[in-house]
């Protein structure tokens, strides 16, 4: 049982058909049917139960799945950890809520990008429960998520704090006086929109009308209109030149700050290329606090 073989084996389980599997692959199908065959002749079980369509993994093949993903996250680890040498490169995946992404980390990103111009960084953002899937699945190797209850599988670092204020426009009425309002926000599973919608729902306000988009501008041009009002960080109200073109209710403390933490899994290598993103994100975040 080799490395290769179980990567087929492990790719053509995620995607549950051997024609998807080779395209992610990059490899022929009759490969990858081969393999799997050879492998299922090596340990002397059905893996697969081959469907009219697609493929199913048998319990023994749930059973492989595990230890598949294991192994082939133990040797990234292996490769990670022999290719650091005194020239930082290599792969870096990070992830981000969006609004982190828009507001924290330009700044961060160019520097780290002139320190270390041969790191192979890619950012991908998300809703926080997306992100912390992704960590979870071994995708990312860090992510920027909300502050929420420690879990043991992972490094929970503090990096931001956000304040979250309700944004209006300034000829409408006060938020917190509306009896049916309408919320610009992103689509389900973004952290503001659920803050935003509890605050109205303890104001005993439930009768309240959706408009979802998708970006920040696209948000923030409704509400300036005086479509309806949303849930924004004065970081990002202040980079995107927002803050005083719009009326501004500030939160109890309790519900207006918003713990922006670092978290990645504690039995993944933690490479010199993430200690030192870590490095510049803590000096940055002190820079703009003094």
């Amino acid at each position: 049982m080799d490395l290769g073989s179980l990567r087929i084996f492990y790719v053509t389980g995620v995607e549950g058909s051997v024609s998807k599997a080779s395209l992610k692959l990059n490899c022929v199908q009759s490969n990858v049917t081969a393999r799997i065959k050879q492998l299922e002749d090596e340990l002397d079980v059905q893996l697969f139960y081959r469907k009219k369509r697609g493929m199913a993994l048998t319990p023994s093949g749930k059973i492989l799945m595990g230890y598949a993903k294991k192994a082939l996250v133990l040797f990234k680890d292996a490769k990670k950890a022999v290719q650091q040498t005194d020239t930082l490169k290599g792969p870096l995946n990070i992830g981000s809520l969006d609004s982190t992404a828009a507001a924290r980390l330009p700044c961060i990103l160019t520097r780290f990008h002139q320190e270390y111009p041969e790191v192979d960084l890619t950012i991908q953002t998300g809703t926080d429960e997306k992100l912390r899937t992704m960590i979870a699945e071994y995708q990312l190797d860090a992510a920027f998520v909300e502050a929420s209850a420690k879990n043991n599988a992972l490094d929970q670092i503090p990096v931001f704090n956000e304040e979250l204020v309700v944004v209006a426009n300034k000829n409408v009425d006060p938020p917190g006086s509306m009896k049916h309002p309408t919320l610009i926000v992103f689509p389900t599973g973004c952290t503001y929109r659920r803050i935003l919608e509890n605050w109205f729902f303890k104001k005993g306000v439930h009768d309240f009308k959706i408009m979802e988009f998708g970006s920040h501008e696209g948000i923030l041009g409704c509400v300036s209109s005086g479509l309806g009002v949303t849930l924004f960080p004065v970081s990002l109200l202040n980079q995107l030149n927002y803050y005083d073109k719009l009326k501004v209710y500030r939160l109890p403390k309790k519900i207006g700050n918003l713990g922006i933490h670092w978290i990645q899994r504690k039995d993944v290598v933690t490479t010199r290329a993430m200690t030192e993103f870590l490095r510049i994100v803590n000096e940055e975040t002190s820079i703009n606090t003094t």
